[in-house]
């Protein structure tokens, strides 16, 4: 796949948030070692939300408006640090674009981009800190760096690379959120925002290899 258009978007978010709803018990199991339990249950609903906005637009004006739905009805539904952070990741990068029919991998690799600073600016978590970004931003900097490969190899790079960021959250000690409280004893034990991060990617690359 060249170009990510209108109805591949749709159905590639659509994919994204069933993968996610059924990940809903291993999300909830993850955060309840070191977090207060319910990301799983607000990934789910967010992303739920998501779907029900998506299936009832019957007109989009691009490509850009549909991760600007899925980002809105996160926020709207899911509420605090998570709604926004979140939120952000499919409607920061795709707000206030013009609108395009199609977008190209670097184009999209850019959305991610900005969606990651946004991220960056409300949350001010870096890498290391334990959170989604230490899976976030080594994906963004893979697509940037094979985006040109297209759109298949672009999201292989970033899966693996987000992964590869689950695992390193082991090591860490949280900075944000509940676990922060834990400090070293939350050492051993994955972040769940993280993973949802992977999991995202994940299901956009198994979404993209159908096409």
């Amino acid at each position: 796949m060249n170009k990510l258009n209108v109805q591949h978007a749709k159905d590639m978010l659509l994919y994204v948030a069933d993968q996610i709803i059924a990940a809903k018990p291993l999300l909830t199991e993850i955060d309840s070692k070191i977090g207060d339990g319910d990301h799983g249950i607000g990934m789910a609903g967010g992303l739920q939300k998501g779907s029900e906005k998506l299936l009832k637009t019957e007109e989009f004006t691009g490509v850009y408006q549909v991760f600007e739905i899925v980002g809105k009805a996160m926020l709207m539904s899911m509420g605090g640090a998570s709604g926004v952070i979140f939120g952000s990741l499919f409607l920061a990068g795709a707000k206030g674009m013009e609108p395009k029919a199609e977008l190209t991998a670097e184009e999209f690799a850019v959305m991610n981009q900005k969606s990651l600073a946004a991220i960056q600016e409300r949350g001010k978590a870096q890498v290391g800190d334990k959170t989604m970004v230490d899976a976030l931003s080594p994906a963004i900097e893979a697509m940037k760096v094979n985006a040109s490969r297209g759109f298949l190899p672009m999201l292989v790079a970033a899966e693996n690379a987000a992964l590869a960021g689950v695992e390193k959250t082991k090591d860490y000690v949280a900075k944000f959120g509940r676990a922060k409280s834990l400090m070293e004893r939350a050492v051993g034990h994955q972040d769940a925002g993280a993973t949802s991060v992977w999991i995202i990617f994940k299901s956009m690359r198994e979404y993209v290899e159908t096409i």
